[in-house]
């Protein structure tokens, strides 16, 4: 299977995805591809691997030269059942249990209700990673009346949906007396506690209010308060937006789960076969202990990941990972190492680095690609292009260190250097640069981080040690300028220690101790060719 960019897919998750969904559903004018989270509370990372996972199957699509339509559904019309723990203003949000989570005030005060407060910080950051779908906003196209259809055709096949939610039920837990598809927001106070007193067969719906003692009928296709249990709403919504491919996490695709009961209440109630799926696995985060849930608070989000990941690498760690893989999204010293396998990949999609076999290089092109933020929802082609400049993650947190912190002084001295990027190439490696910033200042731990000396002073060294850093200094920074690489300059250091009467790892430690104030640091060859020859010596001047 061929992509537009022309290579080999190379089995691609998303590219089986595509063409299984082109199998099952046929050749289509357009293909729909669905998400959609509940906004009851900060959106995470979790959330995060679905959304993109249907972004990379839609890009597949799309690069197989078929029109894609990609919606994510923000069901805003759902009840705000609890107050997660990370919100401000508990008691006053507290009060709005049980409303549509729409109706909930942003206790922030900069949108105009708590679940707009967490659409906007989401949908102001996919763009970043190149995701931008259609958003649907469920607690509008409820109000509108759009689905005025969809709930009388779950109330005239009540029975059938009863037997359906009960089939993968055991007997403690098959539904009890009498059950409608439906629950009601009160026209009066705003609350689900509702009871359905009866539907007339047609258009009216009658319901009381336990909490306001409110009773009324309601005509299903002007009633704004009128909503579909989920998993009637889910498969409600499929027909109703033709929808050809969603996932789900592995709880709703459990035997029995949501995803099983919604696929036959789509055939038995909407005549429409369900979308092809496949089943998502969590993410873990190091150093946060369990799943990541809304209503609790302890969630990582996508705007968190991008302080210490570029987008490309973002993406990377999906587009690389099949979706039923569970994997932890790392913020300590593992950041360097998914640094360099990403760098790895670009090194060997651009041919400068060569793969085991042709089949090793197109798995890692196409992942690449992948990895790639698009403008338009294609996949942007690699022809025409130069390739990036190259910084491996640790040696630019060392750079922007020597630089006490400031990311354009990195940037300079990088460009001041024969070989250093080109003028096109700045804005990725600015970009990383920034995050290389944050991970040092904010995640790394204490070991790594440093901060040079200032000129003049002098550590608590003994005597020996003093003047091997006077050796090293005379022989080895003098001369800096002359090794040309970072294996002949640790030469020139070992050769500095032999002469000094100590061994190499004394050595280090002095010039540590010297340099930064810390008897271990960044590897002593690299790191002294990276620091201006004149600072160094100011440094260690009075040795």
């Amino acid at each position: 299977m061929k992509t537009a960019t022309g290579h080999q897919s190379a089995g691609h998750w998303a590219d089986e995805t595509a063409a299984k969904i082109i199998f099952e559903k046929g050749e289509k004018e357009h293909y729909t591809c669905a998400s959609g989270i509940t906004p009851s509370g900060t959106v995470h990372i979790g959330n995060f691997r679905e959304i993109i996972s249907v972004e990379l199957v839609a890009r597949a699509l799309r690069d197989m030269g078929k029109n894609v339509r990609f919606i994510y559904s923000w069901d805003d019309y759902d009840v705000f059942r609890k107050v997660p723990k990370n919100m401000p203003k508990q008691d006053e949000l507290e009060k709005y249990l049980r409303f549509p989570i729409t109706l909930v005030p942003d206790p922030w005060e900069r949108d105009s209700s708590y679940a707009r407060h967490h659409e906007v910080d989401v949908e102001s950051v996919l763009p970043k990673v190149g995701i931008n779908p259609e958003f649907l906003y469920q607690a509008e196209r409820y109000a509108a009346s759009r689905y005025a259809q969809g709930i009388r055709k779950a109330l005239e096949k009540r029975d059938a949906l009863k037997n359906i939610l009960d089939k993968f039920r055991d007997e403690g837990h098959k539904i009890q007396g009498e059950w409608q598809p439906v629950s009601v927001f009160c026209e009066k106070c705003n609350k689900d506690e509702t009871e359905i007193d009866g539907w007339d067969g047609d258009w009216g719906l009658s319901y009381h209010c336990e909490a306001c003692g409110c009773k009324e009928t309601l005509d299903i296709r002007k009633a704004k308060g009128i909503k579909l249990a989920w998993r009637i709403d889910w498969p409600m919504r499929w027909e109703y937006e033709k929808v050809d491919f969603e996932p789900a996490g592995k709880d709703h695709h459990s035997h029995g789960g949501s995803f099983d009961t919604a696929r036959l209440v789509c055939k038995e109630a909407y005549d429409y076969d369900a979308p092809v799926s496949f089943r998502y696995d969590f993410i873990g985060t190091k150093g946060v202990p369990g799943k990541m849930s809304s209503s609790s608070g302890n969630v990582i989000t996508i705007a968190d990941v991008l302080k210490v990941y570029t987008p490309e690498v973002a993406r990377f760690l999906f587009a690389g990972t099949r979706p039923n893989t569970e994997f932890t999204i790392s913020f300590d010293l593992d950041v360097i190492k998914i640094y360099e396998d990403y760098d790895k990949t670009e090194r060997i999609a651009w041919k400068m680095e060569e793969a085991k076999d042709e089949a090793a290089f197109q798995k890692e092109r196409r992942i690449y690609e992948l990895s790639q933020v698009s403008v338009d929802g294609k996949t942007p082609s690699l022809e025409g292009r130069s390739p990036p400049y190259q910084i491996p993650f640790r040696h630019l947190c060392n750079l922007i260190q020597i630089a006490d912190g400031g990311v354009e002084k990195a940037l300079a001295d990088l460009a001041a250097n024969s070989g250093g990027p080109k003028q096109e190439q700045f804005p990725t490696l600015r970009e990383r640069a920034e995050c290389a910033k944050y991970w040092v200042e904010n995640c790394a731990p204490d070991d790594f981080r440093f901060r040079l000396l200032s000129a003049g002073g002098t550590a608590a060294l003994s005597d020996t040690e003093k003047n091997a850093v006077r050796i090293l200094r005379d022989d080895v920074i003098c001369k800096i300028e002359e090794f040309t690489d970072d294996k002949s300059c640790a030469a020139a250091i070992y050769a500095a220690a032999e002469k000094a009467g100590v061994d190499g790892k004394a050595l280090f430690t002095a010039a540590y101790q010297a340099l930064i104030g810390k008897v271990q640091g960044p590897r002593l060859a690299n790191f002294l060719r990276a620091i201006n020859k004149e600072r160094l010596l100011a440094i260690l001047e009075n040795y």
